[in-house]
C-alpha cells in the first residue's frame, strides 16, 4: 500500500556567476577561498572557467564577449544561503569584489 504522504525531497539549486576579472591575483584567491568552503556546505563546481562562446548573433556590442562563468550546484536553497552568511566566504568576498565585476543568480532545478 502507498503512503498517501507527499516524499519530502530537496531540490539542488545552481549558483550561475559571471565574472569581468579587473585583478587577476584577487578573483584567483577568491577561487581559491571559495573552493575550499563549498563542501561544508554541500557545494561543488560543475563549471569554472573555461571557453564561453555565445550563441546568438544579435548580442549588443558591449556583451559579445561574456566574462567567466562557474556554476556550483548546492543540495538546497538553505545550504547555498548559508555558505554565502558563513563567516567564512565573508571573509574571500572581498577578494572577489574588488578583483571582479559580477553578477549571481540562484537557478532552482529539479532533476527530472
Amino acid at each position: 500500500m502507498r503512503s498517501s504522504r507527499k516524499e519530502t525531497r530537496q531540490m539542488p539549486v545552481y549558483m550561475v556567476m559571471e565574472a569581468r576579472v579587473r585583478n587577476q591575483t584577487k578573483y584567483t584567491r577568491y577561487v581559491e577561498g571559495l573552493s575550499s568552503i563549498l563542501a561544508d556546505y554541500g557545494g561543488r563546481y560543475l563549471v569554472r572557467g573555461g571557453r564561453t562562446i555565445p550563441l546568438n548573433e544579435g548580442l549588443k556590442p558591449e556583451r559579445r564577449q561574456p566574462g567567466l562563468f562557474m556554476i556550483l550546484e548546492f543540495p538546497s536553497e538553505v545550504s547555498l544561503r548559508r555558505c554565502l552568511t558563513s563567516n567564512e566566504y565573508r571573509e574571500i568576498w572581498p577578494l572577489c569584489h574588488e578583483g571582479a565585476e559580477t553578477r549571481a543568480f540562484l537557478l532552482e532545478g529539479e532533476i527530472p
